[in-house]
Order: structure tokens, then C-alpha cells, then sequence
């Protein structure tokens, strides 16, 4: 298992919508054996440019261990929800 740190920008919503998103990356992690550690909610935040004709979103920073290949869905599947403008996935020094 190695760490890792997830950083994603969702479209801002109804904070009860922004959860959800939240805890589906989250049930996305620990079905697919990985481990949050820590979730930092930044919260809401202006974009540094316009994505998707949006200019603020909401920031999330997960603090993950997990093998790669669950990182790879995590990837996977951001990259095809609606809802998240951005995500990072950086793999940490040991």
C-alpha cells in the first residue's frame, strides 16, 4: 500500500449535493481496499481561471493509502463524474 493525496474541485451546489460527491469517492476508496486517512474540506474557493464556464468550485484533499490500481479507478472515475471540474492524485515519498 502506498500514500497518496487526492485533491478535486467540485461544482458548487447545495452543500447536502457536495457531500454526496464526498462520500462516493470516499465508499469508492474503501470498497476498492484503499484507506482514508484524513479528509481536508477547503471549502468553497475562486478559481485561478474559468473551467466549464464556472469560476468558483469547492476543494476536497483526501489523504489516501491504497495500491495503485485502486488509484488508477479513483482516476478513472473522476474522470468521468460531472459533478468534479478537477482532480490531482500525487503519489507520496515514502
Amino acid at each position: 500500500m502506498r500514500k497518496y493525496e487526492v485533491i478535486f474541485i467540485v461544482k458548487l451546489m447545495e452543500e447536502e449535493a457536495i457531500n454526496e460527491v464526498v462520500a462516493k469517492f470516499e465508499n469508492l476508496i474503501k470498497n476498492n481496499g484503499g484507506n482514508v486517512e484524513k479528509i481536508d474540506r477547503w471549502g468553497k474557493k475562486r478559481l485561478a481561471y474559468e473551467i466549464k464556464d464556472v469560476n468558483d468550485g469547492y476543494y476536497v484533499l483526501f489523504n489516501i493509502t491504497a495500491e495503485p490500481k485502486t488509484v488508477a479507478e479513483i482516476d478513472r472515475v473522476m474522470k468521468i463524474t460531472d459533478e468534479i471540474l478537477k482532480h490531482m492524485i500525487i503519489k507520496l515519498d515514502d
